[in-house]
């Protein structure tokens, strides 16, 4: 196990009804005046914003609301939100959504004491200001991202089609409301693609060239053992409360860096490259109408076939954790097949099943499902060498050949 420095700072309340006690919850930790961000439209429908407003009335913080939040949030829609937040002085922007809402919220946030552009914090031109900056807090209601408590947040710049995340402690929340009732309404696929981008930050710090780290790896491959239990529940009856709570406590715990403690290369670092994260990034800014856990599940699988051998170990201790796949043994079993051979076959029908299980959630196989074709593959490699260098990744560098040998054998 490497060094390693872990901080979760969020305050969690989980359970039924919790979106009622925003207002208390804000008052209690000091807040007068929140900055209310929300999406285009469902948390409206739904009811779930009105009954966060009153209980902002209820407990006397007054509040803006700022709505138009949208999947792959743009950094256009974040330069108003940011003078809105200033505008109204806001000291908490409260986040009732998913992951586009809460990172819409999270730049909203770094951006309001940062004199210069916000853009400038995603494209490393300035360091993030932490004094003056208004606290994040969020009401969970599409489980996917891990936004509520993870020290991420991922803007896309519709102009320049790029895509850039920003990792810093001052990221994390300080609240997370979570109640799995306001999932019961999310369609099938937003499920699906939730609980896949689950299961891809998960893998990002599981396939890194670190070796065996008992405790993590038991956490990341029961983590993803628990989500394809439960994904299929609450496919098949939306409501059951039980699988939608998993889900949605299997999602914060995936990406707020306790399924990768140990496993990073430097104390001060995530665990992985996040390679497949890069990869799919310029499919969703390229065309925001992908979802970011669709592009995953055809990204993560092609990347797995194409570096499995640079660390077949971690491979084989995750087929047998997570799936019970084992090498077949030639004198054991009786079949003619070298050792070589065997460890390929295993790797193989490790990647099939993870790739059947995101297709039977409803999830595409290839990218030309998400309307990616050949002709598309320059224009991605462009921008995502100007996000990732020439070379990027830790399991295995890659170069732009690489990238485009990947997304080649995923159309």
């Amino acid at each position: 196990m490497n060094d390693f420095t872990f901080a979760s700072p969020t305050r969690f309340v989980f359970g039924r009804g919790v979106c009622d006690r925003a207002g208390a919850e804000l008052a209690a930790a000091g807040h007068a005046r929140a900055l209310v961000v929300y999406g285009q439209g469902s948390v409206v429908r739904t009811g779930t914003l009105g009954r966060v407003l009153a209980s902002l009335d209820a407990a006397g913080v007054a509040y803006d609301q700022f709505g138009g939040a949208r999947p792959n949030p743009s950094v256009a829609h974040v330069r108003e939100g940011v003078a809105a937040a200033r505008a109204c002085g806001a000291d908490v922007i409260l986040a009732v959504g998913g992951g586009s809402t809460i990172d819409t919220a999270k730049a909203i946030s770094l951006g309001v004491p940062y004199e210069g552009d916000v853009w400038d914090l995603f494209s490393k031109k300035a360091a993030p200001v932490t004094e003056g900056k208004p606290a994040v807090a969020s009401v969970l209601t599409i489980p996917a991202a891990g936004s509520e408590a993870s020290d991420s947040c991922v803007i896309s710049n519709d102009e320049l089609c790029l895509k850039r995340g920003l990792s810093c402690e001052a990221n994390r929340p300080e609240l997370a409301l979570m109640d799995p009732e306001l999932t019961f309404t999310l369609p099938a696929y937003q499920t699906a693609a939730g609980v896949t981008d689950m299961c891809a930050h998960v893998m990002e710090r599981y396939f890194s060239s670190v070796g065996p780290v008992s405790v993590t790896d038991n956490i990341a491959c029961g983590l993803i053992r628990s989500l394809m239990e439960e994904a299929p529940r609450a496919l098949a009856d939306p409501e059951d409360y039980d699988a939608r709570a998993n889900i949605m406590w299997a999602g914060m715990l995936a990406h707020n860096g306790i399924a990768g403690v140990g496993r990073n290369v430097r104390p001060d670092a995530r665990a992985g490259g996040w390679e497949s994260h890069g990869l799919e990034h310029e499919l969703s800014a390229h065309d925001a109408r992908i979802a970011h856990g669709a592009g995953l599940a055809v990204i993560f699988p092609a990347w797995m076939r194409y570096v499995w051998r640079e660390h077949p170990d971690r491979f084989l201790s995750f087929g047998r954790d997570v799936f019970g796949i084992e090498p077949v043994d030639a004198e054991r079993d009786g079949v003619d097949v070298t050792a070589e051979e065997a460890v390929a076959d295993a790797v193989a029908a490790t990647i099939d099943e993870l790739q059947a299980f995101f297709v039977s959630l409803g999830m595409p196989r290839t990218l030309g499902e998400l309307g990616v074709t050949a002709e598309m593959i320059p224009a991605l490699l462009e921008t995502l060498e100007q996000n990732k260098g020439a070379e990027f990744g830790e399991f295995r560098r890659l170069t732009m050949d690489d990238a485009r040998a990947i997304y080649e054998s995923a159309l």
